[in-house]
């Protein structure tokens, strides 16, 4: 029993050094992306951003259209009109009841990227939004990459920087502090090429996309708050009735 106790706490360490690890990003220090689930106009923006920009590749399989339109509160028809672009099987339109996937074949994307690009329908909650909002800034000039550009959060990653024209280009510049084995080298990114945005707006842009990636992991944290709200008066009402009850059931005990 003991040693089963043992490898048990053995394995949950493991398993939250990987998991924490993973999170990070390596030894990439993340940024607080300060995301608001409750942000209804930041959610709206996100969905706008990544519909435009990311659903090219990357689909949202357990999301629907409506399901997405009733939490921001949008109509079916802004959302036929603004933010579904695929069509079905027969030529048509999509409509807001389906699901949000892409026009990609996985044998083609798979042919184009060496892989196809995962579903993203619950990255918010596997990696969390620091991650991605870090990742959505670590983009930089390569030209030993396939694509032209490299990442720091997530280094050789097979995405092209698919918001350049929004943010512009950076490039990595590193100096060398000490010498020989004593030698730290620090990096940094700095915006060389603009793009059609500030700083400030793109930050803004990143962070709406990831809070609406967080939104789209877990859609039930809107509501989460309510629900606890009234279990704790079904509870507290409960507490009463039963108190009532077991003063009735025992008043002729002696």
């Amino acid at each position: 029993m003991k040693k089963f106790i043992i490898g048990l706490m053995f394995a949950l360490s493991t398993s939250l050094l990987a998991t924490t690890a993973m999170a990070a990003g390596g030894s990439v220090e993340l940024e607080d992306a300060k995301v608001d689930i409750h942000n209804q106009s930041s959610l709206q923006r996100g969905a706008k951003y990544y519909v435009n920009y990311c659903m090219g590749c990357h689909s949202l399989n357990f999301s629907r259209y409506n399901r997405v339109a009733a939490d921001l509160g949008l109509t079916d028809e802004q959302v036929a009109k603004n933010l579904i672009f695929t069509r079905n099987a027969d030529g048509e339109p999509e409509n807001p009841g389906s699901l949000m996937k892409n026009a990609m074949s996985q044998k083609q994307s798979a042919e184009w990227f060496g892989a196809p690009p995962p579903d993203l329908s619950l990255v918010g909650r596997s990696r969390g939004p620091d991650w991605i909002y870090s990742y959505m800034k670590a983009f930089y000039v390569d030209p030993t990459r396939p694509l032209g550009a490299n990442n720091t959060v997530f280094p050789n990653a097979g995405m092209p920087h698919v918001l350049w024209e929004l943010q512009g280009w950076q490039e990595k510049q590193c100096t060398k502090e000490g010498e020989g084995a004593h030698a730290v080298e620090h990096c940094e990114l700095k915006l060389t090429k603009a793009g059609s945005m500030t700083p400030v707006e793109y930050d803004q842009t990143v962070r709406d996309i990831t809070n609406f990636l967080t939104y789209v992991g877990e859609p039930a944290k809107l509501y989460s708050a309510t629900y606890g709200i009234f279990t704790l008066l079904f509870l507290v009402l409960f507490a009463v009735v039963a108190y009532f009850l077991k003063k009735e059931y025992w008043k002729d005990v002696h």
